[in-house]
């Protein structure tokens, strides 16, 4: 679940007068998964506290490198047998018994389900419509009189058993990891008051009732799920995607009239008197959880992501098969128009950047980049003699910002930062853009056309005013700036080269890093020329005359 759909908050204190404690607690976005930990150190209160944060930073490390075909449940036991096994053998070479010793609590939550396990008495509990549940189970005797004698805990002995849970969680869910220095001063009721104040209510509430003199440390976490997980509720949801397609076949109401691209997975399609275009999950997807996810996240795109600059689009609640719906755009992609007309002109040349531009920064709203802008990704449409239109689409490629696992864009359109590996950013969009531009107003790539795998070597490019003379100085210079190789020349972010855009005055000249002086100011260069030359005279006239 995306980060901004939990909210967390985590405190521990320790007991009595005690400045630290054995206790320890993390919480950690990794990916698409969301970590919590609580760990209540066992032992000796210098070896306690060590095994607690060794264990948890453990998991959590592990949890950063985990290999993709592993299943949550086969992570959490995996990693928890082989810290327990650490330890333990730790702990007999150096101390001949079980010294590096805690309790551990483990919640993992990935789309709208949760994972956890617990080794001991730390506890983990789930809050829903007002009612308490405990999900861990205690591993500790039930005799009276020894209810705090645990019959496991990490490092304790050579093999363990944690108790593992799985649980589907849904909006205003409030889940809480807790040592048992919370529970066994709060009653279930208390808890169940506090634990929407978050954590820190929580472990003081449980302070205040010990008149602040805790007889043991006490820690909890809290996550509350703010929203339910879209992507993985339409991941769930049980639904065909169709092995071929054919013209004429109704589906759910809609009518194929024609493929729109080559693998006939996007439509032109019609329902009563509209037309519409419906694109397709790809076959491959029956097989390849990787490409099914990709499909749902951009469906889930297209349809949250409503501005001017995109189709409409939208999630049929009643479809028998895994497609999705968009408006259809009366134009045509503008990689098929500058083959018929070259270039635009000056004025759509501008009208394109600041469309892409402000795509792009609403799209940094939801810390999201396009990931591949190039012509074929632009729809243009001549509204009047005065007025052109942009569409931008390909909703397969918006990813996060600043991902490195991306591998979202075109390799003509790439900034050469991209293929040394660098993350995608605001700065290497900018320079797809700044290439689309280029390409747009001249007919040429700035860098040539770059082939797939290929490793190309960039050399500067020349102005764009080279093959189009009616391309203004100003516009030369914005262009240039933001394909610049360099990336400390290049615009940082989208409002700087959206700003020089609107005020062509303030734009300052281009210059290449390290041009010659008679480039960046002739002027400059011919009195400098100017004031040397007199001088050698002077000299020459010295020694003649001497």
């Amino acid at each position: 679940m995306h980060k901004s759909n939990i909210k967390t908050s985590g405190f521990t204190l320790a007991k009595r007068k005690e400045l630290t404690g054995d206790d320890f607690y993390d919480i950690k976005t990794i990916g698409n998964l969301s970590v919590a930990i609580v760990c209540d150190g066992v032992g000796s209160a210098e070896e306690g506290a060590q095994a607690a944060k060794r264990v948890s930073s453990y998991l959590i490390n592990n949890f950063k490198i985990r290999p993709k075909t592993w299943s949550i449940e086969k992570s959490i036991k995996t990693f928890i047998n082989s810290i327990n096994s650490i330890l333990y053998k730790e702990s007999q070479i150096n101390y001949e018994r079980s010294e590096l010793v805690t309790t551990l609590a483990i919640v993992v939550i990935e789309g709208n389900r949760v994972y956890g396990a617990n080794v001991g008495d730390s506890r983990v509990y789930l809050l829903r419509d007002n009612s308490l549940t405990q999900l861990s189970s205690d591993h500790a005797m039930q005799e009276e009189g020894y209810e705090n004698v645990l019959t496991q805990a990490i490092g304790i002995s050579e093999d363990v058993e944690p108790y593992y849970f799985e649980n589907i969680v849904q909006k205003s869910d409030k889940i809480l990891l807790c040592s048992d220095g919370l529970f066994n001063i709060l009653s279930d009721n208390e808890i169940k008051n506090n634990i929407s104040k978050g954590a820190i209510s929580l472990v003081k509430q449980a302070s205040r009732l010990t008149n602040d003199h805790l007889p043991d440390d006490t820690t909890a976490t809290v996550l509350e799920i703010l929203q339910a997980n879209e992507v993985e509720i339409l991941k769930q949801q049980k639904l065909e995607i169709p092995n071929s397609l054919k013209i004429g076949q109704i589906i759910d109401g809609y009518k194929l009239e024609k493929p729109l691209i080559q693998n006939e997975r996007t439509w032109l399609v019609s329902k009563k008197t509209k037309q519409y275009v419906i694109k397709f999950a790809p076959i491959e997807a029956k097989e390849d959880k990787t490409i099914l996810d990709l499909f749902v996240k951009e469906a889930w795109n297209a349809k949250r992501l409503k501005a001017s600059f995109f189709p409409k689009a939208v999630i049929p609640k009643n479809r028998t098969c895994r497609y999705y719906v968009m408006q259809l755009f009366a134009g045509e992609d503008l990689d098929t128009y500058l083959k018929s007309h070259l270039h635009v002109g000056i004025d759509d040349a501008v009208e394109l950047a600041s469309t892409l531009l402000n795509m792009s920064q609403f799209l940094l709203k939801y810390d999201l980049v396009h990931g591949d802008i190039k012509p074929n990704n632009i729809m243009i449409a001549k509204i009047d003699d005065d007025t052109t239109e942009y569409k931008i689409i390909d909703f397969g490629s918006i990813t996060e910002i600043f991902s490195d696992e991306s591998r979202a864009g075109t390799p003509s359109f790439l900034a050469p930062q991209r293929f040394q590996g660098e993350s995608i950013s605001e700065t290497t969009e900018i320079f797809a853009i700044g290439v689309t531009l280029y390409l747009s107003l001249t007919g040429k790539y700035p860098y040539g056309e770059i082939e797939p795998f290929q490793n190309p070597i960039f050399k500067e490019a020349k102005k764009p005013s080279t093959y189009n003379s009616n391309i203004p100085d100003w516009l030369d210079s914005v262009i240039m700036r933001s394909i610049a190789l360099d990336k400390d020349q290049r615009y940082e972010h989208y409002s700087e080269m959206n700003y020089e855009l609107t005020h062509p005055q303030k734009v300052k000249p281009y210059f290449i890093k390290d041009a010659p002086l008679i480039e960046k100011s002739p002027l400059l260069f011919y009195k400098s020329a100017f004031s040397i030359m007199t001088f050698i005279n002077f000299i020459l006239i010295y020694f003649l005359f001497k």
